[in-house]
């Protein structure tokens, strides 16, 4: 065996710092780390959140659209922050320190939360009748702990994905073909870990206590950590290859400065350093010129100014590499802005369905009742559904007719993702009409409960699984493989910034909405009372933006033009 069958040729380095062994380092037998850490991790994450928007209501005493709003908002914040996450991975620390680094904060703010809602004097105060309200201090307590747990998770979600996906050598096309499935099953352990929040942790919150309820979330952060470094040895790590941010700038103030240079039609006359593929860019691969955005090519133009045997002036002249690095960027982001209605669909999972579901009919009784939130858990069962049928069953019959090793092209996946979305939102809209026509049809508008089973909710929850299934993995995957070698971070950090907008995008449509509705003393459409108000028209407007946004997404992937490397790293 030569040499260059030993070490991995996409630049990564074990943990001593040493080219990684193909044979010792990577692939499957570190993968199960990475698996557990992420599965405890989102156990804690959904455990602590998915019941969220009740102890809003029933704890800190806050009204319904305001509870709605601050968990719109907290989970945008957790969707925000993996830009520093990403930030610090991929110019200093690498994805490993980081990890290690917000873990840290992680566990803290889950420390901080769990004291927030069991000690006396930190907890809120409850009457003998179950009525509670929180003090400015305690609201304050609990919401620190919320944002240190936004800022923890936050820089960890752009680095675990990615951190996994470098475990498979690129220039290895047996490792290239377990990546993908790696993005499916990554995507599962996350939804095993949410099946146990939205179930077991649920009720624990609603029938023992939130100490407990939040104190066993914070355990499994603990557990999620050990698995996590119990793979150290295993590991392959990419070196951080400086500030993303910088050498972006750096294209854009030399393009400015050559405004009035033309770009030769032969792109060999563009600049780039003389090694057959690695560039300038410390564990980066070259990028291929590409025609499009042709105006930040003048920045690797070489001007009469231009000495390319001394050291350049990057603020006057880029690599082709570095250009094609923020061309990558821009040409993410049309497909970036459609995901964000797909998240507002999403997110409303944490909001008004719940909300929805405590005015239907919760099975049970006074002792034992299964609360609304639980219903999450046939998302997840969805989700973990159709995660092996897609790879085992829908990938092998695509194959055959597209001839693609992967079946489906990513904006492909991510397409018949957004498609059946729009599914869930028009059952949303069948099933609120139907419970408002009972309210109106009975005069159960005073009625905290409808008789019609919380039952019927179920479908909405396991559309919108099947769609996660197609749409956030195919596009975990997209921003990860068109991604530049030392932006993946970055890369993944953008991905999971559509969840974010998605959130705030929902907060906005809820303040909208409400302002404009409760004009001349109505109750508008999201009332504090559903059965006064019009959820069905709210999600009505959600179902119409979702059939916009697919037919945007059509013609953004239709004109997207893919990144291509040029040679390997060693």
């Amino acid at each position: 065996m030569t040499e260059e069958d030993v070490y991995t040729k996409d630049g990564t380095v074990d943990y001593r710092g040493n080219p990684a062994n193909k044979k010792e380092t990577g692939t499957w037998r570190a993968c199960p780390f990475i698996l557990g850490n992420e599965c405890c991790e989102r156990l804690a994450y959904y455990g602590m959140s998915t019941n969220l928007v009740v102890y809003f209501k029933e704890q800190l005493n806050q009204h319904s659209a305001t509870a709605s709003k601050n968990i719109a908002n907290w989970g945008g914040t957790c969707y925000i922050t993996p830009l520093i996450g990403a930030f610090v991975a991929d110019a200093y620390l690498g994805r490993y320190m980081t990890i290690l680094c917000f873990t840290i904060v992680y566990v803290i703010g889950m420390t901080l939360l769990t004291l927030s809602a069991s000690v006396p004097g930190l907890k809120p105060t409850c009457d003998p009748q179950g009525n509670c309200h929180a003090t400015q201090g305690q609201s304050a307590v609990c919401f620190v702990a919320l944002y240190l747990i936004a800022l923890g998770t936050g820089g960890i979600k752009p680095c675990v994905s990615s951190f996994g996906a470098d475990q498979f050598d690129d220039s290895d096309k047996a490792e290239k073909e377990h990546k993908s499935s790696f993005f499916n099953w990554f995507y599962l352990s996350i939804n095993v870990g949410a099946l146990v929040a939205a179930s077991l942790l649920v009720w624990v919150q609603t029938n023992v206590s939130w100490g407990w309820g939040f104190g066993i979330p914070a355990g499994a952060m603990a557990i999620a950590v050990v698995s996590f470094f119990s793979g150290t040895k295993l590991y392959r790590n990419q070196k951080p290859g400086g500030s993303p941010l910088t050498r972006m700038c750096q294209v854009i103030v030399a393009s400015i400065r050559k405004y009035n240079a033309e770009v030769p039609n032969d792109k060999s006359a563009l600049y780039e350093i003389e090694e057959d593929s690695e560039s300038a860019i410390q564990g980066s691969r070259k990028l291929d010129h590409s025609n499009g955005l042709r105006f930040f090519d003048k920045a690797a133009v070489i001007g009469n100014s231009d000495n390319v045997k001394d050291p350049i002036n990057p603020w006057r002249l880029c690599s082709v590499t570095q250009v094609e690095e923020l061309k990558a960027i821009i040409r993410l982001l049309p497909v970036f802005v459609t995901g964000i209605i797909f998240s507002t669909v999403y997110s409303q999972m944490g909001s008004y369905f719940i909300l929805q579901g405590e005015t239907m009919d919760n099975v049970g009784n006074k002792n034992f009742k299964i609360a609304p939130a639980t219903l999450s858990v046939f998302d997840t069962i969805s989700v973990i559904f159709w995660v092996p049928v897609y790879d085992r069953i829908i990938v092998p019959i695509a194959r055959k007719f597209s001839g693609r090793k992967n079946g489906l092209t990513q904006l492909q996946r991510m397409g018949i993702g957004l498609f059946i979305s729009i599914f869930s939102m028009v059952y949303a809209v069948v099933l609120e009409s139907m419970r408002l026509k009972m309210v109106r049809r009975h005069n159960y508008y005073e009625l905290k409960e409808v008789p019609m089973s919380m039952f019927w909710q179920i479908p909405p929850y396991f559309i919108i699984g099947c769609a996660e299934v197609f749409f956030f993995i195919g596009q975990l995957e997209f921003f990860y493989e068109q991604a530049p070698d030392a932006m993946r971070s970055t890369c993944s950090a953008l991905q999971l910034l559509t969840v974010a907008f998605g959130s705030y995008l929902s907060s906005l449509l809820i303040t909208i909405v409400t302002k404009v509705t409760t004009r001349n003393g109505s109750p508008g459409w999201l009332p504090d009372k559903l059965n006064y108000g019009h959820l069905d028209y709210f999600f009505l407007l959600l179902t119409g933006l979702s059939v916009l946004n697919f037919l945007v997404f059509l013609m953004v992937s239709k004109w997207y033009t893919y990144k291509k490397s040029v040679g390997t790293l060693r």
